[in-house]
């Protein structure tokens, strides 16, 4: 049966070609804001379809199919994981329907890290990197402590890419200077910005998603990582 993630199969399938990339295992994981900012994108469906589009990259590189699903603000919540079995209206039903679960409050990201590589890395290792998808429209957190970059360089000598996305035009802190983030293992994290996901080519999208995620898993297999 045909569904909304065919399409976007194909368009990663083309993107993994180009980057040689068609034999690479990984197990995908999803971390979706969801501060008080938000909101918009929650109830216009916006993250609906961003779950769509990651899954669908999940479906190409995880032999189950799987995408692992956080959420946070200055909480976090592990999701049930989705398939192509269960997507269809996934953030109606799983978050927006469900009031246990906390939301629209202020943003502290460094917790839901530290969860993420909890389950990769000691709950559920495996010979197989984990690849996350990380969104945010802004407003990250700053301070001393426990902190973006702190987190970035602890799990830096861990089978752990992380893929930070800025939606909007605001202003990205940290993520914007990863690149030059010192004392880690191997460069292990990217971000771009995008001010509109729902308007980016799906093709385009899955080429900034996995533009530096090749040099890392080299760099990686380098340092013993892999």
């Amino acid at each position: 049966m045909m569904t909304s993630i065919s399409l976007l199969k194909k368009n990663v399938g083309i993107v993994l070609e180009k980057k040689n990339l068609t034999k690479v295992k990984a197990r995908v994981g999803l971390v979706i804001d969801i501060s008080g900012s938000m909101r918009p994108l929650y109830k216009n469906g916006t993250v609906q379809r961003v779950v769509e589009k990651v899954l669908a990259l999940a479906s190409q590189f995880d032999d189950d199919g799987i995408l692992d699903v956080w959420l946070y603000d200055h909480r976090y919540t592990r999701l049930p994981s989705v398939s192509e079995e269960g997507f269809q209206n996934y953030v109606e039903t799983q978050i927006l329907q469900n009031d246990y679960i906390p939301k629209f409050g202020r943003n502290d990201e460094p917790p839901v890290m530290r969860d993420v590589i909890k389950k990769y890395i000691e709950e559920e290792p495996s010979k197989d990197p984990a690849y996350i998808v990380f969104i945010n429209d802004g407003g990250v957190k700053r301070g001393k402590g426990d902190t973006i970059d702190k987190a970035v360089i602890d799990s830096s000598k861990y089978p752990v890419f992380w893929q930070f996305i800025g939606i909007g035009d605001n202003q990205f802190g940290v993520l914007e200077k990863l690149d030059t983030i010192d004392g880690r293992v191997v460069d292990n994290a990217n971000f771009f910005q995008i001010n509109d996901i729902e308007t980016l080519p799906d093709e385009e999208l899955y080429e900034k998603l996995l533009f530096e995620f090749p040099d890392w898993l080299a760099a990686a297999k380098t340092a013993g990582i892999l």
